[in-house]
């Protein structure tokens, strides 16, 4: 599924994924999009009616781009730890540069409670579609006998997910790129070892 959207549009939404990643839904206005885009409100209403709707329209867009990344990690590398690895450094490669720091997903969640529900369904959406990413990475790499799981793949997947995303609040909150990469590659070897 593409999502087209005008160039006005797109550019609300790249404005709106960095407002997310800096703060979530609940620390920005139309308002101060409307200063970021140097448009009127009501032209962001124009194209999207409503916060809700564009936050649902901004993390659908990221979770397409999330699915077709992984996708495409597992057809060029081939390998599973090679691809363990490969979305590890993605997201370490992320914190060093300062563009995308932090999951939306993630700070997304955190918020899970007072979120309207069709953004919180495209959250629980990428974590599911990531979570099976991760378990089939993990199942394959049992079966090539790279990886020694403590239990199912879908419960390894879980875990890796929140050592990847702890590491990424870890490396904000003690705002040091490095950290993430200190967390997140000893759990990878840790995999790799005879249980």
């Amino acid at each position: 599924m593409t999502i087209e959207l005008s160039p006005k549009a797109a550019e609300i939404v790249a404005h709106t994924r960095k407002l997310l990643v800096s703060g979530g839904y609940n620390s920005f206005s139309y308002a101060d999009l409307a200063e970021r885009v140097s448009i009127t409100k009501a032209s962001i209403h124009h194209h999207f009616p409503s916060k809700a709707v564009l936050v649902q329209r901004v993390v659908a867009l990221y979770r397409e781009d999330a699915r077709q990344g992984l996708a495409g990690m597992v057809e060029k590398i081939d390998n599973p730890l090679a691809e363990l690895n490969a979305y590890a450094d993605y997201w370490s490669g992320c914190i060093r540069s300062g563009e995308h720091p932090f999951c939306i997903c993630a700070m997304l969640a955190t918020e899970m409670p007072t979120i309207p529900e069709d953004v919180a369904a495209e959250v629980r959406g990428h974590f599911s579609d990531l979570g099976a990413w991760l378990a089939s990475v993990l199942k394959r790499g049992v079966a090539a006998g790279q990886f020694h799981l403590p239990g199912t793949p879908a419960n390894s997947a879980r875990a890796f997910m929140a050592v990847v995303h702890g590491a990424m609040l870890v490396a904000r909150a003690v705002d040091d790129p490095k950290a993430f990469g200190a967390i997140v590659q000893p759990a990878i070897v840790k995999l790799t070892e005879p249980a």
